[in-house]
């Protein structure tokens, strides 16, 4: 599984730019995260298609990056995330992103980006 990563323009209606393209293709966004840090925006985008999506980004123009992606099926309890995140970041593994993809019961489901994704995913598969 793959990620996007686009830098926006900070203005109205850029984000809507970016769904729309998706959306003319049939893309569908399965995790989203967006946030705006010192003036600069920034979103994250999980498609269900990463082939489509990047023909619908170069078609309507809208540089992007892609990232490998894992995901992880996790208790849904406190410290949790604090195991996960410690484990990582003592085998000096960088995350670049996270999303939360989905939740049933007691389960939460995260799609993880990290700097060195081999590394990262033999030790998400201890969890």
């Amino acid at each position: 599984m793959r990620d996007c990563s686009i830098q926006l323009t900070n203005h109205a209606g850029d984000l809507s730019r970016v769904a729309q393209a998706l959306a003319r293709r049939g893309v569908n966004i399965k995790a989203l995260a967006g946030m705006t840090i010192g003036g600069v925006a920034m979103a994250r985008i999980l498609p269900d298609d990463i082939v489509v999506a990047r023909s619908a980004f170069e078609a309507a123009n809208i540089k992007f990056t892609e990232s490998e992606v894992h995901q992880v099926l996790l208790e849904n309890k406190a410290g949790i995330l604090a195991n996960v995140t410690s484990r990582l970041g003592e085998a000096g593994i960088n995350l670049e992103a996270i999303y939360v993809t989905g939740t049933a019961d007691d389960l939460v489901e995260l799609a993880i980006v990290s700097d060195n994704p081999k590394k990262a995913k033999k030790i998400l598969e201890e969890f």
